[in-house]
């Protein structure tokens, strides 16, 4: 018996990508929560992060919490390659490569086409979600009025650019890697890409004071196998490879508007602009942030709150993690209040 779906899909036709490539028969998987106001003023958007599909991140939409679906009419777009949206595991192979630019065009076709929303109160994401926030921001001024940028760039830096050729080394090494896609389940690339990940998502001092141990873990290597070798593995290696791509692609100026001019992408953006930076992220670093601050010259407020944690790139996303859950809360409360 097939479990009911708890989502929506957009069906987007066939679309020309940024590359050139038509992709046929596109689709947009969403969830929405929340009730849209008669003004069509209530809108938040909150896109998918790695790997994750929308049930993974809506765990912050409830009522007087850092999302508020009795305030705000709430929608989640699921990033392509998610598993939901068109990815390599639900369409024909060659699976072509999306961008960020991609993904946001299909969302503004979802918020115009389908529900008639011509501005958004609040553009907020976490890591791959944090850049389409970003992307939102540049791409459509007049329609953001507020972006949060928690742990995400306007484009992916060298140093993230190495982290991600570390993750998709890891995977690919896999013997069921071949010709370019996988032809199964790769058990051993998976665990090899929870482990590169978990070096690098978490600080040197969660591991050196083993703050791990406040989630109830025993000893390290029970938290790596617990918290990290099984991460992925619900995921399809070839889904995960397609936002790999996405990823370290992204860049807000890299499109015929800006022509690589970053500068000039950032000076685009009009909106209230939050960048929430972990503290300790090594690979979102803060100094990235602290740059473009300066050059959100046109923004109505562009402000940088670091959030600090421990917990490097998950400080963003800090499920089990009330202090950091606390941070964020404010910080977007003060924010919808502009």
């Amino acid at each position: 018996m097939t479990a009911q779906r708890d989502y929506e899909t957009f069906e987007a036709g066939d679309v020309t990508l940024q590359s050139g490539t038509i992709f046929p028969a596109l689709k947009l998987a969403y969830k929405t929560f929340g009730t849209l106001n008669p003004a069509k003023s209530n809108v938040i958007l909150y896109p998918t992060s790695f790997s994750a599909q929308h049930a993974d991140t809506e765990w912050l939409i409830r009522p007087g919490g850092v999302l508020d679906p009795e305030r705000y009419f709430i929608i989640i777009p699921n990033l392509f390659g998610n598993g939901l949206s068109s990815s390599p595991s639900n369409s024909g192979a060659p699976f072509p490569q999306f961008t960020y630019h991609d993904a946001i065009a299909v969302q503004h076709r979802l918020l115009t086409e389908r529900f008639g929303i011509t501005k958004l109160a609040l553009v907020y994401g976490w890591s791959m979600g944090g850049m389409q926030a970003y992307h939102w921001a540049a791409l459509y001024p007049d329609m953001v009025g507020r972006a949060a940028v928690v742990c995400g760039s306007a484009r992916c830096a060298p140093y993230n650019h190495v982290f991600l050729e570390g993750v998709k080394a890891a995977l690919t090494a896999d013997p069921a890697f071949r010709d370019g896609r996988f032809v199964e389940k790769p058990v051993a690339g998976f665990r090899a890409m929870g482990r590169v990940y978990a070096g690098w998502a978490m600080s040197h001092t969660f591991y050196r004071d083993e703050v791990w141990r406040e989630a109830g873990f025993t000893s390290l290597e029970d938290y790596l196998v617990r918290a990290w070798d099984s991460t992925f593995a619900r995921r399809d290696a070839d889904d995960l490879l397609a936002q790999i791509g996405i990823w370290r692609n992204g860049d807000i100026s890299r499109c015929r508007i800006f022509d690589g001019n970053l500068d000039r992408a950032l000076a685009a953006i009009k909106a209230h602009v939050l960048l929430m930076p972990g503290a300790t992220d090594r690979y979102f670093d803060v100094r990235d942030n602290e740059a473009e601050l300066g050059k959100l010259v046109n923004a109505k407020s562009a402000v940088l709150h670091p959030i600090p944690s421990l917990h490097g790139h998950r400080a963003g996303n800090p499920v089990n993690n009330p202090r950091d859950q606390a941070f964020i809360k404010a910080e977007i409360a003060e924010l919808l209040s502009r």
